[in-house]
């Protein structure tokens, strides 16, 4: 089958539904199908494009087989709710010459949010003559209102109607969590038109490893008990709890909190930081994805965290797996799918959200039972190996999909 992927977000920027969706590329081709990939110039979540991509419109490479063609976008850096939709609508149009320039297609795979990419898939269903498949992994605007991002009643009026009208536009919606399909039916979806496609993990790339040494000494953090978040720093994650656990451990001088990854929060995070004079927190760049193994290693405690709020109940973050890939022992701070997931794994532990004092006990327990932990890492190894390794994970995917599609490209 000839299948198109056109998503706003992709490698080389970092971030989960980046790894996910790169990871959903290699696994069609895999699976022997011809892979496009329509996307943005890399700009999230820093708003700055790279200098090889300036004062371009399109650019059209070649990874590991798989096409693909990028346009212009207006970049914004994070934080500006307005501009952002500038951002969106500016991938909206601009996309389109990359779907002209895409060729014949017999699938198309969209992934949301934005929303607004709705638009462009429906106008490439109409060129290609092909079906879209509409990969939802995160109900909005719905989420962005339990959280207080959005409340201009208009812009969610509106919004709401459009996404009703993707849904039932699409052949197949497709969802992240159990708790977006859950979401989908409430909103009158068909279970037999919902497809599941979870996060999942390289388990060759995460996998246990000795300590990095190297790495451990140009942090300047010999002989420290390090407690990793890696990973999106959005609002959603509240990692202010662990800020707070970081102000209450301080003066456990072994123990040291270390936050790589990027987001809209990380100005704020690094500014609560400063003002408690947290000497045992350290805020690292986002780091490729390759490198992002020697963190896991260097940790004694992989971190997780959630805002209360209703929607994190069927949130599953995908930081979650190359933890329990790695074989670090998980604590998850959170409520909801996530938490059950990591119940069910036995490879970490599970506190309620927002309870910075619980976090920080639960850590000073933890750090004095090594045995303990080695069990923990030991069981959510062998889990995510046997449920969340990628190749298993896009096959039962392709399995739900109708045999008859991509019958055009032979007739």
């Amino acid at each position: 089958m000839r299948i198109l992927l056109l998503t706003q977000y992709f490698p080389p920027e970092k971030g989960a539904a980046q790894v996910r969706l790169w990871e959903l590329a290699k696994g069609l081709k895999h699976e022997g199908h011809q892979v496009t990939v329509v996307t943005a110039f890399p700009n999230h979540p820093t708003g700055l494009i790279p200098a090889e991509y300036r004062g371009k419109f399109y650019a059209e490479e070649e990874l590991e087989g798989i096409r693909i063609l990028r346009t212009w976008i207006y970049p914004v850096k994070p934080g500006r709710f307005w501009l952002r939709l500038l951002n969106y609508f500016s991938f909206v149009f601009t996309s389109l010459y990359g779907i002209f320039r895409s060729g014949e297609q017999d699938l198309i795979v969209v992934e949301s949010p934005p929303l607004f990419i709705g638009f462009t898939a429906n106008i490439a269903s109409l060129l290609k003559k092909a079906p879209y498949i509409f990969n939802v992994s995160d109900l909005w605007p719905e989420s962005a209102v339990q959280l207080g991002l959005v409340s201009n009643k208009q812009l969610i009026r509106m919004s709401e109607w459009l996404e009703a009208f993707f849904y039932r536009k699409a052949f197949r919606l497709s969802a992240q969590t159990q708790g977006i399909v859950e979401g989908l039916k409430k909103k009158g979806v068909p279970p037999e038109d919902i497809l599941f496609l979870p996060n999942g993990v390289d388990t060759d790339l995460f996998q246990p490893r000795k300590k990095d040494q190297e790495l451990e000494e140009s942090l300047g953090l010999q002989g420290k008990y390090i407690i990793l978040y890696a990973g999106t720093m959005g609002y959603a994650h509240g990692i202010e709890t662990a800020l707070e656990a970081a102000d209450i451990l301080r003066q456990e001088e072994e123990i040291f909190f270390l936050f790589v990854g990027d987001g809209s929060e990380r100005p704020k995070l690094e500014e609560i930081a400063r003002g408690k004079k947290l000497t045992n927190v350290k805020f690292i760049d986002f780091q490729p994805l390759e490198v992002i193994p020697r963190y896991y290693a260097l940790s004694s405690l992989s971190l997780s965290t959630l805002r209360r709020y209703k929607l994190a109940e069927g949130v599953r973050p995908s930081k979650v797996f190359p933890a329990l890939a790695s074989g670090q022992p998980l604590i998850y701070v959170g409520e909801g799918e996530g938490a059950e997931i990591v119940r069910e794994s036995g490879g970490g532990v599970v506190l309620e959200p927002e309870n910075p004092r619980l976090l920080a006990r639960t850590i000073l327990e933890l750090r004095k039972n090594p045995e303990y932990c080695a069990e923990l890492a030991i069981r959510g190894r062998e889990y995510v190996l046997k449920n969340y390794s990628w190749q298993s994970i896009i096959q039962k995917w392709l399995e739900k999909l109708p045999t008859n599609l991509g019958k055009k490209s032979s007739t």
